[in-house]
C-alpha cells in the first residue's frame, strides 16, 4: 500500500484525474451558463495549468479551485461567488427533511453509533466534484442508503482510541451530507462524552463543499463548536490551512476526514490518529483503497503493515 500513497503526492497529475478535472470544467461551466466561447476559454486555461503540473507540484484540489475562479472571472464574479448555493441549499433541505427517519434508525439500532457511521459514510454520495451535480438524485440516494455497506471498516481501532482519547477533529466534506455528519457526532458525544469534538469546514465555497454558513442553516453548530479550517480547496491541505486549524489538527487523538477530497489530500500524511469516513467514487480512488467503485470505506490513515 505504501507505493499507492506516495503515488498521491508525486508531482503531475495523473491521465485519469486529468479526465475528471477536464470533465469537471465542462460541467462546471454547463451549470453557469457559460456561452461556448467562454467554455472554450476555460477548457484551454485550465489544460494549460493541468500542462503546468507536469514540472510544478500541483495537487487536483488546485485545479478544481483554478476551474471555479476561472468561471467566476467569465460570469465576472469574485472569487468567493458560490455558483452552487442554491443547489447546495436544496441538499441540505432534502437531507433536512430524512434526519428525522435517519435518526430514528440510530435510535433503534443494537448499534447506533455504527448506524450513525454508515448513514454519515453513505451521505458521501452527495459529491459534485466526483460526480456531474444533475447526475445525482439525491431523493433515490437517501432512500438507498442500505443498500451500500462498508468494504474497509476499522471500526476496531476507532473504538479503541476512543476510549482514551479527550479530543477528536472531525473534518466535514459537502452540503447534504453535513446532515447526516451532525447525527453521527451527536451520537459520538453521547457514547463518549469525555471527547471534546470539534467540527471543521471549508473557509469558501468551492464545489458544494460545507461553509460556516451552511453548517449553521442545518444546525450543526447546535451540537458541536464549528471552524473555518481556512481551506479555499475542496479537501485539507494542511499548508493552505488556517493556523487554529493546525493546532487543532496537531493536538487532536482523533481526526475523522470525511469525503474524497479530504482522502486524497490527507491520506499521504499516513497518520494512526486519522479515520477516513467515505464513499469511494472513482476507479483511481477504489485502486487506492482497495475496494469498489460505490463501497463505503472507515480507513485508519495509517497501520505499520503499510510499510511492509
Amino acid at each position: 500500500m505504501s507505493t499507492k500513497i506516495d503515488s498521491i503526492s508525486e508531482s503531475g497529475i495523473s491521465p485519469i484525474c486529468q479526465t475528471c478535472l477536464i470533465n469537471q470544467a465542462y460541467s462546471v461551466a454547463d451549470f453557469s451558463k457559460l456561452t461556448p466561447a467562454q467554455t472554450d476559454r476555460v477548457i484551454q486555461m485550465v489544460k494549460i495549468e493541468l500542462e503546468k503540473s507536469r514540472t510544478v507540484p500541483v495537487l487536483p484540489q488546485h485545479i478544481a479551485r483554478f476551474i471555479e475562479d476561472t468561471v467566476n472571472a467569465e460570469l465576472g464574479k469574485p472569487h468567493d461567488y458560490d455558483l452552487y448555493a442554491e443547489l447546495k441549499e436544496l441538499s441540505n433541505r432534502v437531507s433536512l427533511s430524512y434526519a428525522e427517519n435517519f435518526q430514528e434508525k440510530i435510535n433503534n439500532s443494537d448499534k447506533p453509533l455504527e448506524t450513525g457511521m454508515h448513514i454519515a459514510a453513505a451521505g458521501n454520495i452527495i459529491d459534485f466534484g466526483a460526480k456531474s451535480h444533475d447526475s445525482i438524485d439525491l431523493d433515490d440516494e437517501l432512500q438507498s442508503f442500505d443498500a451500500v455497506s462498508f468494504a474497509h471498516y476499522d471500526i476496531k481501532p476507532l473504538r479503541e482510541k476512543l476510549q482514551t482519547a479527550e479530543t477528536l477533529l472531525y473534518i466535514c466534506d459537502n452540503c447534504g451530507e453535513i446532515v447526516f455528519d451532525k447525527l453521527l457526532i451527536q451520537e459520538l458525544k453521547k457514547e463518549y462524552p469525555g471527547v471534546q469534538i470539534i467540527a471543521a469546514v471549508r473557509a469558501k465555497p468551492i464545489l458544494n463543499d460545507a461553509t460556516l454558513s451552511d453548517a449553521a442553516f442545518v444546525g450543526l453548530n447546535s451540537v458541536v463548536t464549528v471552524v473555518s479550517s481556512g481551506s479555499i480547496y475542496p479537501g485539507t491541505i494542511l499548508s493552505d490551512t488556517n493556523e487554529t486549524f493546525q493546532q487543532l489538527f496537531a493536538k487532536a487523538d482523533i481526526i475523522i476526514a470525511k469525503g474524497q477530497g479530504n482522502f486524497e489530500t490527507l491520506l499521504p500524511i499516513a497518520d494512526k490518529r486519522l479515520f477516513f469516513l467515505l464513499r469511494i467514487k472513482c476507479g483511481f480512488m477504489a485502486d487506492l483503497s482497495g475496494v469498489s467503485e460505490g463501497d463505503l470505506v472507515l480507513m485508519q490513515g495509517f497501520k505499520e503493515e503499510t510499510l511492509l
